[in-house]
């Protein structure tokens, strides 16, 4: 089974709320816990691990254009016809801006362009109470969701009965790649309007691949005339709300000391069980 949290909008808990749903699942499942969110990673810190502690491998999911001199007969089509102001008079090749796209080899005359594979970040696997599962994408570089791939399919390599997804947030590349083939989706949000309304465009990705879910407001003391706009919601959607779990800054304190709040605060555990019970049967 593979679960996967989501939020649409950034600080909204959701991945306190990852950390603390993988260890009470891994008191009586094998569970695997993955951390989709390569641009910024940040489950294995709330589960007290850094980035010493995975198994990291390099991995090259993307490409970048580079000049033979020996061949450039400087007639500036590549110039001309790079769409990302990547190639310079000269040529002069930024490999920042390149995306790898190919279009400079194909018009060039000469040969001399080639597209060579490039170092794009890293996946690795933790060790802990439970493995976790995570990457990082290199800074400048491109293909988050196909690192997001590669980390899923590390976690599908190791031995388990439930997948716990830590999402991105926004509903991107790396959100739809960390969606796809989930059985359940738990989707966190708070009573705020940007709240409310990342939420129903994070579950237009989630509905487009008809997975099953139900939503969790955190803070949901903060707000209650968004609290009710997203009980309408969730009633017009025909989504179950799971919980509600009041503003706690032992969220923000368990977080300081790189524990999940359930580890921090064993009294949040009621909030985290009713959770489960959407989904583990």
């Amino acid at each position: 089974m593979i679960v996967n949290v989501l939020s649409g909008k950034g600080g909204v808990g959701k991945s306190s709320i990852a950390a603390s749903l993988a260890v009470l699942l891994s008191r009586d499942h094998r569970v695997v816990a993955v951390d989709c969110d390569v641009d910024a990673p940040n489950l294995g810190l709330l589960l007290g691990l850094t980035e010493k502690d995975f198994n990291k491998e390099v991995v090259s999911v993307s490409q970048r254009a580079f000049l033979l001199p020996e061949k450039c007969t400087h007639c500036g089509r590549c110039v001309e016809t790079c769409v990302f102001s990547a190639i310079e008079p000269g040529p002069k090749f930024n490999h920042f801006l390149c995306e790898g796209c190919g279009a400079c080899q194909l018009v060039c005359p000469s040969g001399a362009i080639e597209l060579r594979d490039v170092e794009s970040g890293w996946i690795g696997v933790a060790r802990g109470d439970f493995p976790v599962v995570g990457g990082q994408l290199k800074m400048g570089q491109s293909g988050s969701g196909k690192i997001v791939e590669l980390v899923k399919g590390k976690a599908e390599g190791i031995d388990h009965d439930l997948m716990l997804v830590d999402s991105a947030a926004g509903i991107g590349c790396p959100v739809i790649a960390s969606v796809k083939g989930s059985d359940f989706v738990v989707a966190v949000t708070e009573p705020t309007p940007s709240g409310l309304s990342d939420l129903k465009r994070a579950m237009q990705v989630v509905e487009h691949f008809g997975i099953e879910s139900g939503i969790v407001v955190n803070k949901a003391d903060l707000n209650p005339d968004f609290l009710e706009e997203i009980k309408d919601y969730a009633s017009d959607s025909g989504k179950p709300i799971l919980v509600e779990i009041p503003y706690d800054k032992a969220f923000v304190q368990a977080a300081v000391n790189l524990q999940p709040p359930v580890v921090y605060k064993p009294e949040l555990e009621k909030f985290f069980r009713r959770i489960l019970e959407g989904f583990i049967i």
